[in-house]
């Protein structure tokens, strides 16, 4: 076992970021992948023109690669936002305006996943509040993800790097999307587990993949420290992920790394091009 036995697809909004949006489908397909996620590629909108959205799905399916995952509406990413759904006033009516537009794009490529992070703590507002305010919005989610036939993936992020964003643990996590099963009747709410998020928060990675993989819907991967390729850092990403697929885990595994100071595509020496 080992890499060679993943099914891993490349996040557009982190690797190929020299090249325009529009650019980056082709050039993972050129890199030898089959498969793309994306963040919400519209950071100031989550109702952008129709012909953004038929630009970039034009984009999707002319470089003939699968979107496998889009986020939902969630704030300036990469910067201080961690979601909108939990916030209150503005930033949460954007995520419902959000929802139904995010669903019918990824719909239309086939998507299987939708991630809806969960937003930062605000001051001055009862925790309590917000997390009625998620459960309402991530169920309204789970509806919209339940009609294209796609999951709805709850993440934790890591404290060092999100210390405003509630869900920093795997159990937290996975909490949420369990009474998101229990309040929408849908069953669909799945636990994203990025493994550097969790071993940032200094997890037992072997641990969280036993107890965890029958409830997960995604995995992501980085290099830790450093959020980088793998073999950049010391996370043992190969056995881990061996042992997710041991677990029974099937599913693909997100490239969710920084390049470095070099061209995205020569970010893959560690993946043999015969297993992309």
């Amino acid at each position: 076992m080992g890499f060679a036995d993943q099914r891993f697809n490349v996040n557009l909004s982190i690797l190929f970021t020299e090249l325009p949006l529009l650019e980056r489908p082709a050039a993972a397909a050129a890199a030898g992948f089959s498969a793309v996620e994306l963040w919400w590629p519209w950071v100031d909108s989550p109702t952008p023109e129709r012909s953004a959205l038929d630009a970039l799905r034009r984009a999707i399916e002319d470089a003939g690669v699968r979107l496998t995952g889009l986020n939902f509406y969630a704030g300036q990413l990469p910067g201080p936002d961690r979601g909108a759904l939990s916030v209150p006033g503005e930033e949460s009516r954007r995520f419902r305006a959000n929802i139904d537009v995010a669903a019918d794009f990824a719909g239309s490529l086939g998507c299987t996943a939708l991630n809806a992070l969960y937003g930062n703590r605000v001051d001055g507002v009862d925790p309590a509040e917000q997390d009625a305010l998620a459960l309402e919005n991530l169920v309204l989610a789970a509806r919209a993800a339940d009609r294209i036939g796609a999951v709805l993936l709850i993440e934790a992020l890591n404290r060092p790097e999100s210390p405003r964003y509630p869900l920093v643990s795997a159990p937290a996590a996975v909490a949420v999307a369990d009474r998101v099963d229990e309040a929408s009747g849908l069953g669909n709410a799945r636990f994203l587990m990025d493994l550097y998020h969790l071993a940032m928060n200094g997890e037992d990675l072997p641990a969280v993949i036993e107890r965890y993989a029958a409830r997960t819907g995604h995995v992501q991967i980085a290099d830790n420290p450093g959020r980088g390729a793998p073999g950049t850092g010391t996370l043992p990403l190969e056995d881990l992920l061996d042992r997710l697929t041991k677990a029974g885990y099937e599913g693909w595994v997100g490239l969710e790394y920084k390049p470095g100071d070099r061209p995205s595509a020569a970010s893959f020496d560690w993946l043999p091009r015969t297993a992309r």
